[in-house]
């Protein structure tokens, strides 16, 4: 990635604008709690990875700008501010883990000062984001290894640097088989409504010099029927103990497409997207975005007034359409999660 996806700099919280790409590439800081939520409900900030750690921060920010001595009354300040951020989105399961990894601060430190107790949450913040990167580091090492050196991978979505803290996950795999000399080649699926592979993979991976063709969602079929993709990578937003897993609107139906193929389909994700305690995909809640996105995507009216619509942000994949999981602790199959990650 040429830039990094969100800074902390001087105590100050500065996050790209996802919402402005490919056009702009604009870097906005992030002042208040309320600025974080909405960051992160209007997509400003996405990609579970990149959510948990600006949430984490959105926390530290909130915290500095209150005047609290007593620890009872900034515990319960805590919690509110928590739960808040925690309302921004519902499925990515590592906002939750980065909140509850700033919680157990608090829980392991109750002698502390406020003041004291602040740098330590600080500090934490800072853990989570340079794990992140060190994390999507690993998870391009072992994904790299599974691709021939003569390579063209289909993506659908971004899991990218722009959906963690500076690399990715899917597209961290392909940068490092990149890097490492092979020869690859990206078909990007659009990504409707938002086209999140339209507008941020595609910039991201023009921008870091690797062949990029983009497509739109329902051409998938076609590139694979044509033997044009070797293989699929997707990224996730929460997975489920069998392995059954939570990623962007449309890889329900690649990883479909893939397995009529013959095409293998990897989840790239570190293992705090991993949810233990949920047995299936069916506990996995779904957001549900604003009819607008579809009807009215980037300001012009493609649907009548009045249409009813359905449109949720995220579909669920079954494990028995998965090939491996890419993470941090290796590839794993789907009935090895529990022993490998609890």
């Amino acid at each position: 990635m040429p830039v990094d996806t969100i800074l902390w700099e001087n105590d100050n919280l500065i996050i790209i604008d996802q919402t402005l790409l490919p056009e702009k590439l604009v870097k906005k800081k992030l002042d208040t709690v309320e600025d974080v939520w909405e960051a992160i409900k209007k997509l400003r900030v996405r990609g579970a990875p990149a959510i948990g750690v600006t949430a984490a921060f959105g926390i530290v920010v909130a915290l500095k700008s209150i005047e609290i001595t007593d620890r009872k009354i900034f515990d319960a300040e805590f919690k509110k501010i928590s739960d808040y951020l925690a309302s921004s989105r519902p499925t990515a399961v590592n906002l939750f883990w980065a909140l509850d990894r700033m919680a157990k601060v608090l829980e392991n430190n109750p002698d502390l000062s406020v003041a004291k107790i602040i740098v330590k949450l600080t500090s934490e913040a800072v853990a989570i984001m340079n794990e992140d990167k060190t994390v999507c580091r690993q998870i391009g090492k072992f994904g790299s290894r599974l691709l021939p050196s003569k390579c063209t991978v289909l993506t659908h979505c971004n899991a990218g640097g722009l959906a963690t803290a500076d690399y990715g996950t899917a597209l961290g795999v392909i940068y490092s088989a990149y890097e490492s000399g092979k020869e690859i080649k990206v078909y990007a699926d659009e990504t409707r409504p938002l086209l999140q592979g339209s507008r941020l993979t595609a910039w991201e991976l023009m921008h870091s010099g690797i062949e990029v063709t983009l497509i739109c969602d329902n051409m998938a079929a076609k590139v694979m029927s044509e033997g044009k993709i070797d293989v699929v990578v997707v990224g996730a937003d929460r997975i489920a103990a069998n392995g059954d897993t939570a990623n962007k609107i449309g890889t329900y139906m690649a990883a479909l497409c893939a397995k009529y193929h013959n095409i293998p389909f990897y989840v790239a994700a570190p293992s705090s997207t991993f949810d233990l305690s949920l047995e299936s995909g069916k506990k996995i809640p779904i957001e549900e975005r604003a009819a607008e996105e579809i009807t009215c995507g980037f300001g012009k009216r493609t649907a009548p007034e009045g249409i009813k619509v359905y449109s949720p942000a995220f579909d669920v994949t079954p494990a028995e359409l998965i090939t491996a999981y890419i993470t941090e602790k290796g590839v794993i199959k789907a009935d090895q999660i529990i022993d490998k990650l609890k």
